[in-house]
């Protein structure tokens, strides 16, 4: 499903812009909190940054683009800075000294700008270029778990190894470390080029090539801010099989796998007799610059089987166009087999029924330039069975009532294990940095839907190069695909949806036999997700900050909700999912006036792949 507000003027219509990428990293969703993620910046202050630039030395380059990325940084980051080569000269006398200077100015704390802008001002470059030993410094100085960052600046390969830099790289992957590095070649030859692709490939980070100062002005603090507010797999580990008959069992929750180019990997899930299931799988694709946009398509299948392999015939395939703008690809299925019974005693059907299924997902279509493996999100739920599933009636969708005051701060998660809590109706306001996908969630208990709109506020110029796409996505608790939203901005404020807010029906268990396929997806309790994009400008756009603004409404009585035939540990292995008496959460308006109370829910996260082709038009099949 897909909707695509009224262009601006047909100027800028066609135009692209680009997302958020991956970071990696292992969460439990209600544990966490909307964070951005320690970064460490890491300079080259080697002798050859003394070379001539358009506009000075390669230097003062790059201290222009380290204060504008540290100028617009939003105020919670953490964000420390690493140089080498400033204390010693580059003659072979000096080189096993020089091979060693590396310099924490900075560590990775709550930015403080004018601090961290005077370090950049001070630096002085002179000597060698020991970028393997700069990496282990910066990682050193990191956080040891959690999402981490490394912005690396080079204008050449190492002049030190060993340790080689790629190794090194590969160090900062090993037992769970997964520290990402986004490397910026600055004037690089194919040799340095390759070193500093190798780094950030090792890691799931990007490369950006940067052939003069101009460039770098405009490539590093986009480069930097995606490092920030990051995507972060999550879930237990588990490791699919190339073939059904060897697929391991994944209970309820969320796991996680890696899946490569061309690949299928199968799981088996257990459903008991009259259970509905649901399995979706998750990639977040890495950013990647230069890639051509008919060569940019990742496209996800998932088919669906019975015991001895016996295809069941449900297949489903979801595409992704845009994927190196940093697009998150999901594919959800929600398998009723075993709420069907066998035809009769005897029956070779084995895709009705209780018993084990299996569900194979596999990476079909693949775009150019992407790592080989990359991290795959399983969510698996088992809901059981009903004996009495509640009203059949679909109530209308949530009617959008527009809020008052001037809202609520909050912080949207970088990734869909950290989607920030909205307490229910009102007004919450954001500050997203181009390149951004964020995400916030909405706990809907049954009898309840809820409906929104995104405002984005006047920000840097207005011109072509300041064209950025901006969208919205709202998913259900298992990742299916609600609606979207998506349009260009061009600095001067906007609006998604331009029209009719994004609405679900209140949430009921028969809404997945309705007529009206729409409501079908609004058929679970639990946690419903709000993605947010803003790209980054076009060309050498401002690039600056643009504050959000995202009106909420949250409505309908609590309903009991479907009486179940056995007690779990909830859909998604989350909380029990009988239907008690709910547990009241206050929910405020922009102004603090409680309003709604909701309870109850599953976990999830949810992803958005909004994009923009050609005319600025997007879609995900």
């Amino acid at each position: 499903m897909f909707r695509l507000s009224r262009l601006l003027p047909a100027a800028v219509a066609g135009l692209l812009a680009v997302g958020l990428a991956p970071a990696h990293a292992q969460a439990q969703p209600e544990a966490q909190q909307p964070a951005y993620a320690p970064t460490m910046l890491v300079l080259d202050g080697s002798g050859s940054m003394k070379q001539a630039d358009a506009t000075g030395t390669k230097m003062d380059a790059a201290k222009s683009a380290l204060r504008r990325f540290i100028g617009s940084a939003p105020a919670q980051a953490e964000v420390g800075l690493t140089v080498y080569g400033t204390r010693t000269g580059s003659s072979d006398a000096e080189k096993a000294q020089g091979c060693q200077d590396v310099q924490v100015l900075s560590p990775p704390k709550t930015i403080d700008k004018p601090a961290l802008t005077a370090a950049v001002d001070g630096i002085q470059p002179s000597g060698y270029t020991p970028i393997g030993t700069a990496l282990r410094t910066a990682a050193a100085e990191l956080p040891q778990t959690g999402p981490r960052a490394i912005v690396l600046v080079s204008d050449g390969e190492d002049t030190c190894a060993p340790p080689d830099p790629c190794e090194v790289a590969r160090e900062l992957t090993a037992q769970g470390a997964k520290v990402v590095v986004h490397a910026v070649g600055f004037d690089v030859d194919a040799k340095s080029r390759e070193q500093l692709t190798c780094i950030a490939q090792v890691t799931g980070g990007t490369y950006s090539d940067a052939p003069d100062g101009k460039t770098l002005e405009r490539i590093l603090p986009r480069v930097s801010a995606t490092a920030l507010r990051t995507y972060e797999p999550a879930g237990t580990p588990i490791t699919g099989a190339a073939s059904w008959d060897t697929a391991p069992v994944a209970a309820s929750g969320q796991h996680l796998d890696t899946l490569g180019q061309k690949e299928t990997r199968y799981y088996a899930v257990d459903v008991p007799q009259g259970a509905t299931a649901y399995f979706s799988g998750t990639i977040s694709f890495p950013r990647l610059p230069g890639v051509d946009r008919l060569d940019d398509i990742n496209s996800l299948q998932l088919r669906v089987y019975g015991a001895g392999g016996e295809d069941c015939h449900a297949f489903l395939a979801e595409q992704a166009t845009m994927s190196s703008d940093g697009v998150a690809l999901t594919i959800a299925k929600a398998w009723d087999g075993a709420t069907e019974p066998k035809k009769g005693s005897g029956s070779t059907d084995n895709c009705r029924g209780g018993g084990r299924y299996y569900f194979a997902l596999t990476w079909d279509r693949v775009s150019a330039q992407v790592p080989e493996r990359l991290p795959v999100e399983l969510l698996v739920g088992v809901e059981p069975a009903v004996t009495d599933g509640g009203s059949k009636a679909v109530l209308p969708t949530t009617a959008f009532t527009e809020p008052t005051g001037a809202g609520t701060p909050v912080v949207g998660g970088g990734s869909f294990n950290v989607a920030a809590p909205l307490t229910g109706s009102g007004r919450y306001t954001d500050t997203l940095q181009r390149g951004e996908y964020v995400f916030y969630r909405v706990k809907l208990g049954w009898g309840q839907g809820l409906a929104y709109r995104v405002h984005f506020g006047q920000a840097g110029g207005s011109g072509v190069d300041n064209i950025s796409n901006i969208a919205t996505t709202a998913y259900n608790p298992y990742r299916a695909e609600i609606d979207s939203d998506t349009t260009v901005f061009t600095g001067s404020g906007g609006v998604l949806p331009a029209q009719d807010a994004i609405a679900t029906a209140p949430v009921r268990y028969h809404n997945r036999e309705a007529d009206n396929s729409t409501v079908r997806t609004q058929a679970v309790a639990g946690w419903y997700y709000i993605a947010v994009k803003l790209g980054a400008t076009f060309d050498e756009g401002d690039n600056v900050p643009v504050p959000v603004t995202l009106d909420l409404t949250v409505s309908g009585t609590p309903e009991r909700g479907p009486d179940y035939t056995t007690p779990s540990g909830g859909v998604f292995g989350d909380q029990p999912t009988e239907t008690a008496e709910p547990t009241p959460v206050a929910a405020t308006t922009g102004e603090g006036t409680p309003v709604w109370p909701f309870w109850l829910g599953g976990a999830a996260v949810v992803v958005v792949a909004a994009i923009i082709v050609l005319a600025v038009r997007g879609r995900r099949t």
